[in-house]
This record gives C-alpha cells, sequence and structure tokens, in this order.
C-alpha cells in the first residue's frame, strides 16, 4: 500500500475517525517526547500540587471545603503579582531581592498621602506604583552602567528601602486605610455575581480555544506541524469542565473575588506580552544567552531596565493589595515571609533560577502551591516554623527538578 493510500493519510477518503485516533495519538506521542527531553512543562508542580491538597484534606477535611479554597485565592492575589515580577527577573537570570521592601515602601506611600495627606485615592496610587517603578529604573541604571550583580543592588535596597518605609511612616508606625474607600472594598468585598463569574469562565475559553486554532491554521498554512482539531478540543473542554466546576463552588461560599480575578488578568496579559511580542522574546532571548542576543541586535541594556522596572512595579501593586486586605499599612508591610514566598513561588511554579525558562503561569502555580502549605499548616495549628521548613523543602525539590530537566535538555541536544 502505498503512502497516499495509507488510511491514516490525510486525503479525501481518510476516515475521520481513522483521523481523529492518529491526532490523538500524535499528541500523546509528542508529550512523552517532551517529557522525555527534559520539558516537563507544569506537570511537577501540578502533581506536587494534587499531593498538598490530598495530605491536608486527609488531615483536615475543612481544607478543601469551598469557604476555604475561597480565603486561599483571595491570599493569593498580592504575594501572587509580587512574584509575577520576580518571574520576569528570573527569565534574566537575574534576582531581586528587596520586592518586598518595595511593596511595603509603595504601601506606606499610599496610606501616607491618602490618609494623612488627604490625597484623591487615585493620585496617591500612581504615586505609590510610580515610586516602585523608580526603583527598577535604578537598580536597571546600576546594573547596565556599573556592572553591580542585581544580588547586591537588591540586597542594598532590601536594607535601604525598608528604611525609606519606616521613615516615610514616621512615628505613626501603622496606618489604617478606610474601610468605605474603593480600594478597601475592592480587596475585601468585591465578588462576582454567580452568572459572571460562568460568563467569564466560558469567554475566557473561548478566547483560548480561538487563539489555539489561529495559531494551528497558520502554522498549517506554513507546513509546519500544528495541533489537531482534537487536541485544541481536549484541552478547551477539559479548561471548561475544571473552570467551570472551580467557579461553582467556589460559589456556594462567597464566589471569585475580584482582586482574585485582576491578579490572574496580569498573569494572562503579561503571558502574552512574553509570548506575542518583540520585547518577550527579547527577554527569553537575553535569558539564554546575553551575548547571542547582543548579536542579534537586541538592545540588552534596555531588556534590564524594562525588567527591572517592571519587576519593582508590580512589587509596589502587590504591596497595595496587600494593605488593602489588611486595611492598613505599617512598619511590618512587605516585611516577615513577603522576600520568601514571593521568591518561592516564582522558583516552585517553574522559573528557572537560571534564565531563560519559565511563563508568567509560573506565578500563578507557584503562589497556590504556597499558600496551599500556609494554609494547610494553619488549619492544623502548626507553628510558622514549620511552614518554613516545609516550603523550603518544596523549594529545594524546585530547583532539583529544574536542574535536571535542564542537565537532560542539554544531553539531548534541545537546551
Amino acid at each position: 500500500m502505498s503512502r497516499d493510500q495509507h488510511p491514516l493519510a490525510p486525503g479525501a477518503d481518510a476516515d475521520p475517525r481513522l483521523l481523529s485516533v492518529a491526532g490523538l495519538r500524535g499528541a500523546v506521542e509528542s508529550l512523552f517526547a517532551r517529557i522525555r527531553g527534559g520539558d516537563l512543562g507544569a506537570a511537577p508542580v501540578v502533581g506536587g500540587l494534587i499531593v498538598i491538597w490530598l495530605i491536608f484534606q486527609a488531615l483536615n477535611p475543612v481544607f478543601l471545603s469551598s469557604e476555604n479554597l475561597v480565603n486561599l485565592t483571595m491570599q493569593c492575589a498580592a504575594i501572587g503579582t509580587i512574584a509575577l515580577g520576580v518571574v520576569l527577573v528570573l527569565l534574566l537570570g537575574e534576582i531581586d531581592l528587596s520586592v518586598g521592601s518595595v511593596s511595603g515602601l509603595a504601601a506606606a506611600v499610599l496610606a501616607v498621602s491618602f490618609v494623612q495627606l488627604n490625597w484623591p485615592l487615585v493620585p496617591a496610587l500612581v504615586a505609590a506604583i510610580g515610586i516602585g517603578c523608580l526603583v527598577g529604573l535604578l537598580y536597571g541604571f546600576l546594573y547596565t552602567r556599573f556592572g553591580l550583580p542585581s544580588f547586591v543592588i537588591t540586597l542594598a535596597g532590601l536594607l535601604g528601602f525598608l528604611g525609606l518605609q519606616l521613615w516615610v511612616l514616621g512615628d505613626t508606625g501603622t496606618i489604617g486605610l478606610p474601610f468605605d474607600s474603593w480600594i478597601v472594598e475592592f480587596a475585601q468585598d468585591w465578588f462576582l455575581p454567580h452568572w459572571a463569574a460562568y460568563l467569564l469562565v466560558v469567554l475566557s475559553v473561548g478566547a483560548y480555544a480561538w487563539v489555539l486554532l489561529r495559531r494551528a491554521r497558520r502554522r498549517a498554512a506554513a507546513n509546519l506541524v500544528s495541533q489537531s482539531n482534537l487536541d485544541i478540543g481536549l484541552r478547551s473542554g477539559g479548561l471548561l469542565v475544571f473552570l467551570l466546576s472551580t467557579a461553582w463552588y467556589l460559589n456556594l461560599h462567597r464566589g471569585v473575588g475580584v482582586m482574585f480575578v485582576f491578579f490572574i488578568a496580569l498573569v494572562v496579559v503579561m503571558n502574552l506580552v512574553l509570548t506575542r511580542t518583540r520585547w518577550g522574546r527579547a527577554v527569553y532571548a537575553v535569558g539564554g544567552s546575553v551575548e547571542a542576543a547582543r548579536r542579534a541586535g537586541i538592545r540588552v541594556d534596555r531588556i534590564y531596565l524594562s525588567v527591572f522596572a517592571m519587576c519593582s512595579m508590580l512589587a509596589a501593586v502587590g504591596g497595595i493589595l496587600a494593605a488593602a486586605r489588611l486595611a492598613s499599612a505599617g512598619q511590618s508591610s512587605g516585611t516577615g515571609d513577603v522576600n520568601l514566598n514571593a521568591i518561592a513561588a516564582a522558583v516552585i511554579g517553574g522559573a528557572s533560577l537560571f534564565g531563560g525558562r519559565g511563563s508568567a503561569f509560573s506565578a500563578l502555580l507557584g503562589i497556590i502551591v504556597i499558600q496551599s502549605i500556609s494554609s494547610g499548616l494553619t488549619l492544623l495549628t502548626l507553628d510558622s516554623s514549620v511552614q518554613f521548613m516545609i516550603t523550603g523543602v518544596v523549594l529545594v525539590l524546585a530547583v532539583i527538578v529544574d536542574s535536571i530537566s535542564r542537565r537532560t535538555r542539554a544531553a539531548t541536544g534541545l537546551a
């Protein structure tokens, strides 16, 4: 039988059922090929999250209750936003140790300008976010102009901006934000109506399927390997069922928080920017090889400046969300385990410490893991020291998986 006569070959006489089976088989084979090549994707994170949830649910049946999961999602937004900025600098193979201090400084600027100086809320927010952006530009300038290691620059920033935060707050110590201000209501009380949550899920999955179909058609028109309609349908259908079920379960309590939706929107937008724009491709290129990126004509210094600025700006936004969630800003804002959790979330979610690998969704997956550990241990009334130790173990495991994956890719010639 010739190749053109093969029942699985595309043609006018091919059986659609056989084509569907071939498409599914090809998708499975492609998945296993990526795994053998060291491209594990989000599988280790998702698998670890499932194990964590099963363990905590067995120890305390309240863990997977709709009430606890609603609280968990709301707790993810602030530090998750900070972790999103950390992902960006990790893509360059750099680090920012001062995101906690920058978030605390932004919270202090918001509280002082809005409450004590009686500024309108919008200018106060702009000032707080602008401070974060200026901090990042300062880091980028010091890095590109003097060649200082990002570790040293941001370590100095951790101390310096913590001191500036204390100076801004002055003798007051802690400043409460009005509960009737929309920023506090946004962080505490705004939840989507049930119908709006379902509609948002349907529209989001529809947009996801459309993007996949459009990309598959472009690749097929260029005679490149593309996803089959079956694969796209299975992915979109599975995502739709999962998200609708999640929305329904959260709606059994208070529902889907607007602040959490805002965080998800930030992740999606940043993912589009990283994967669909010239700037995003340049970030990955610089993280993969600075010299190769420079020879390709990429303005490397500008990439570093913009990434550090965006990281500190997102840290400021996260600090504002945290202050709004607590309805206050004080000397403890941005301190404690904020730095630990933000950086750990980015790494645990799949962003490589070696640069060039990771995605915006690393922040989402990582912060869900971090907050799940925190929530589960809180329900078990265990000391915070246990949380630190378990988070440290999970972080080390994530780095080990990343290192093994990197070696495997190098051995197979895929790195």
